[in-house]
């Protein structure tokens, strides 16, 4: 069912980002992925978004920063008297020299978080409205500084990530900066349809089933236990959307030995059920 389709989008080697604004949006085009970012805004409608393995309602008004290569699509329900702007900028807006400089940094954070996704306040969504309703009215050189502008903006702003449920453990070893937890990861993506235990795994590091779990949460901010639920829902959310296996075959595949309590999990953390979630997502696959 992977059907997903990579967008050639139409930044130029010249341009340093490009705004698409669009009035009355058919929100038609398929779940996509591109290797630039983007800064996604809904005006005036409402319906569901998909952001990786994230399916929320949207309301009215919605903000949602993506990184490259970040699978998304929206369906609205209002056709008539949305408004959708969207700003995109390349992939290679990390290697810029200026970002490295200190002034630059919560930018650079900001980037980098938004590769799983992000979405802000209702305050933030607000302020940012305005500002991106201007750029659009803008020209010139001062462009730049508006767009810069709304990134700083952004990176100082309340947020939370939309897809918590990437399986891919990278970015916890990158973030934690350590060489047990990146034992820890690899033992977990090796062994994730087994059942692990807190004493194999604290063992594997030569500490205490209590202070590797203090030392996990430190370094993760997460539980042991969540993270490994984690895991496994993101690997249940790539088989749902890659596989035709049965939700049985694909809750035993992720780790889990109990069928009706993997169905509660996963609707917990997606707010709906394993085939709810596949049958959705095979909607949003389709163009109309």
């Amino acid at each position: 069912m992977n059907d997903i389709q990579k967008e050639i989008t139409p930044i130029s080697a010249e341009d340093l980002f490009i705004v698409l604004n669009h009035p009355n949006a058919d929100f038609d085009y398929p779940v996509h992925y591109h290797s630039d970012y983007e800064i996604n805004l809904v005006l005036n409608d409402k319906g569901k978004r998909i952001i990786g393995d994230s399916i929320e309602p949207f309301n009215e008004l919605d903000l949602v920063m993506i990184g490259p290569n970040l699978s998304h699509a929206w369906r609205g329900d209002i056709i008539k008297g949305n408004h959708v702007i969207t700003i995109q900028f390349s992939d290679q807006i990390l290697n810029f020299p200026m970002l490295q400089k200190r002034m630059f940094s919560s930018i650079k954070q900001l980037l980098v978080e938004s590769q799983r996704g992000l979405i802000f306040s209702a305050e933030t969504k607000l302020q940012i409205k305005e500002k991106i309703l201007q750029l659009t009215k803008m020209q010139g050189f001062h462009t730049v500084l508006e767009f810069l502008s709304i990134l700083y903006d952004l990176s100082i702003a309340d947020r939370h990530v939309l897809v918590s449920n990437i399986f891919d453990t990278k970015d916890t070893i990158r973030t934690s900066k350590s060489r047990r937890i990146a034992k820890v990861c690899d033992f977990l993506e090796n062994n994730l349809e087994e059942n692990i235990k807190l004493s194999d795994v604290s063992s594997l590091v030569s500490m205490s089933d209590s202070a590797f779990s203090h030392f996990f949460k430190k370094k993760t901010n997460c539980t042991f236990i969540d993270y490994i639920t984690n895991l496994r829902i993101a690997r249940a959310c790539q088989m749902l959307s890659e596989t035709s296996n049965t939700v049985a075959e694909i809750c035993y595949s992720s780790g889990f030995n109990n069928l009706s309590n993997f169905i509660r999990i996963f609707k917990k953390k997606k707010g709906m059920t394993p085939n709810e979630y596949r049958l959705f997502l095979k909607q949003m696959l389709i163009k109309y």
